[in-house]
């Protein structure tokens, strides 16, 4: 685990980039992770920390999370010059203008199809439950026992097995199911590039982060939040370690705005 000085010194660097981005996932890294799914809520910190980097010159923020569009809205309140990717890359408000995501015939029939197993499957085990996405279903086994959530997913997968087109991922206690061939790598391809940045901040805490973590360049920083394998440089330890990085960084950026226009 690199030191919190390596981390310093590599905001410090950061911040005085040309054109900043802030990327972050939203559950377990702005927010800390809780039992349902609706209850979750940025820390304060957190949320006034990218409130203030983002009235910052030259300087966006963005969240990217797995979570429907209007789910992410609805729990992070994001601030309207936030640019948001739900869905782990299916779905993208980059402003007014930006076009809803739509299904062909062939995706919503194997929507339909993907959410008849997962189901049939929620039917059987006791303590998961179906989130419906608008490309595609997750199998949440948070609540449930740990026999019975493996059974869960390892019955998700087999009577998934049969539907051609899926992208099927494991994350933190979910199954990720869905119609539409998208990651979070890709999603912060697309910010970087309406951004312009040259040099992004991203942090995310599940597997399904990794996508974006292996698409950083050298001048950016990947920050893994909790244990696990990754190929983030760096690691925090919680979401609240994050908000103070994130107060960090506010203070760096400001004062290299103030120098370069005194």
């Amino acid at each position: 685990m690199p030191e919190r000085t390596d981390l310093r010194a590599a905001l410090e660097d950061l911040a005085a980039t040309p054109v900043l981005l802030i990327a972050l996932d939203f559950d377990g890294v702005v927010s800390p992770l809780v039992e349902r799914a609706e209850d979750a809520r940025p820390l304060p910190r957190s949320s006034a920390a990218l409130k203030a980097l983002a009235a910052l010159p030259s300087t966006t923020t963005a969240l990217i999370s797995g979570r429907a569009l209007g789910s992410l809205r609805e729990v992070a309140s994001p601030e309207p010059e936030t640019l948001l990717i739900g869905s782990h890359g299916a779905e993208t408000w980059t402003g007014p203008d930006a076009a809803p995501l739509t299904l062909d015939p062939r995706q919503a029939e194997l929507l339909d199809a993907a959410a008849d197993v997962v189901e049939s499957v929620v039917a059987a085990h006791p303590g998961t439950w179906l989130e419906s996405k608008p490309a595609g279903v997750v199998l949440h086994t948070r609540s449930a026992a740990d026999d019975v959530a493996a059974d869960a997913v390892a019955a998700a997968r087999d009577g998934l097995a049969g539907l051609d087109g899926l992208k099927v991922t494991d994350g933190k206690r979910v199954l990720e199911v869905s119609v539409v061939h998208a990651d979070k790598g890709q999603g912060l391809g697309l910010l970087r590039e309406l951004s312009g940045a040259t040099a992004v901040l991203f942090a995310g805490d599940d597997v399904t982060d990794e996508h974006a973590f292996g698409v950083l360049q050298p001048q950016d920083v990947g920050i893994k939040i909790g244990e696990g394998k990754t190929a983030a440089r760096y690691r925090l330890g919680s979401p609240e370690d994050l908000a103070g990085t994130l107060e960090d960084l506010f203070a760096l950026r400001r004062d290299c705005a103030s120098s370069n226009h005194p």
